[in-house]
């Protein structure tokens, strides 16, 4: 591990959520230098373990990186006391059960907050702690839908459209830890108390529709599906070249657009009076689309991409994955990173924003089952590493022996 300090150094997190959205909301507060402890069932552990092919899951070695795996079983009273004492010593915890899950547990906000008055506790759901829905189960497809995205997706005459990845989660993740801040900054700076944070995954996936809400209200407008095209900007569309790959072009600015003109068309198309003004742009649009198209369609990506920098015309390639990684501005910003994970090294995205003086880091991959459990309940509780295995055994938690031999020997060096 490097030697500079990270900005959230001495911040202690447990992560008692599942999946996505929690879970994510807390590798971004490791990144930056929080300790977190994964808090999951003894035997199934998180539900994101399970995801993949085979007995390997991908997505958990860089949604859990850099946390501690200290399974717990809830269910029972010696788990919730342990449980209770790890958050009595922690400024975090983030959980994702549905509301009131926790406090027929006793261990909800109401005793937590007793026990520890500083505590910020994160409550991720898919629709809130209030409202009718509150009780529903919630997952990002669900709400990727309720919110109108899914509607205002897709082609014109296609149907509604999801995205490929967990979206929905990731939004509510970045809600919830500036969320996080913003709390920890009252508390330690306005003399302030904890207090808990109603993260909704609809809420915040909803708020990535803002101009759509204020459209609506004033117009009774609905954003209806347009493909890659935009209501607002024309052109903006993806493009098919000669060499059968993409492109994206976007004409926002007026003077991107007359230059996209002059490109594909020369004087004579940025002259032609059915182009000159946005609200003339849009309104011919499915003749620009094909006046461009049929340029792209005459050069590679690389004549494309060449010809469009030359004159200052922003463009950008549609990537897959393998353009990416062979890509040298995603190197250069080791976006992409390569971790130690036991005998191995795994690649997986890297950890922004950039800052300057306290960057982030990747320590290690999303941990085994039970790797920290007696470095972490060592450290914490006034249980020995006997009495650990012992609660092991009955299933109120889980030791990954491998891991704890190697905490015993350097404890007895």
């Amino acid at each position: 591990m490097t030697n500079h300090t990270q900005p959230l150094d001495g911040l202690t997190v447990i992560d008692a959520a599942s999946l996505y959205a929690g879970p994510l909301s807390a590798m971004l507060l490791g990144d930056f230098g929080a300790d977190v402890i994964k808090v999951e069932h003894p035997e199934s552990g998180d539900a994101l373990r399970d995801f993949g092919e085979g007995d390997e899951s991908l997505s958990w070695k860089w949604v859990n990186r850099n946390k501690k795996s200290v399974p717990l079983d809830l269910h029972t009273e010696k788990g919730q006391r342990l449980f209770r004492e790890l958050v009595a010593d922690a400024d975090v915890l983030v959980e994702n059960f549905r509301p009131g899950t926790l406090e027929r547990w006793n261990v909800g906000w109401e005793t937590l907050s007793d026990v520890n008055p500083g505590l910020v506790m994160v409550r991720t759901t898919g629709f809130g702690q209030t409202g009718p829905y509150k009780d529903r189960p919630g997952f990002g497809t669900l709400v990727e839908a309720m919110s109108g995205y899914a509607y205002s997706t897709g082609q014109p005459d296609g149907p509604p459209t999801l995205p490929p990845v967990a979206m929905a989660d990731s939004i509510c993740a970045l809600h919830s830890v500036y969320a996080t801040m913003m709390a920890l900054y009252w508390r330690d700076t306005s003399d302030g108390t904890g207090q808990y944070i109603d993260s909704a995954i609809l809420e915040n996936m909803f708020g990535l529709l803002g101009d759509h809400v204020i459209e609506h209200h004033q117009h009774e407008t609905d954003h209806r599906r347009s493909g890659n095209r935009s209501s607002r900007t024309a052109p903006r569309n993806t493009y098919q070249t000669k060499d059968d790959r993409w492109v994206a072009i976007s004409g926002s600015a007026p003077s991107i657009a007359d230059r996209i003109l002059r490109i594909v068309g020369g004087e004579e198309l940025a002259e032609d009076e059915r182009f000159q003004t946005m609200d003339d742009r849009l309104a011919h649009v499915e003749e620009l689309d094909e006046i461009i198209g049929d340029w792209m369609a005459d050069h590679t990506r690389e004549e494309v991409i060449d010809i469009f920098e030359e004159h200052e015309a922003a463009i950008g390639p549609v990537y897959n994955m393998a353009d990416i990684f062979e890509d040298p501005h995603f190197e250069a910003r080791d976006s992409v990173i390569t971790v130690e994970d036991g005998d191995e090294e795994v690649g997986m995205r890297g950890v922004f924003p950039k800052l300057s003086e306290t960057p982030g880091e990747v320590v290690h991959a999303g941990p085994d089952i039970g790797e920290h459990t007696v470095e972490v309940l060592g450290e914490q509780t006034d249980l020995t590493a006997e009495e650990i295995r012992t609660l092991a055994d009955e299933g109120v938690t889980a030791v990954d022996e491998n891991a704890a031999n190697t905490v015993e020997s350097e404890s007895d060096d």
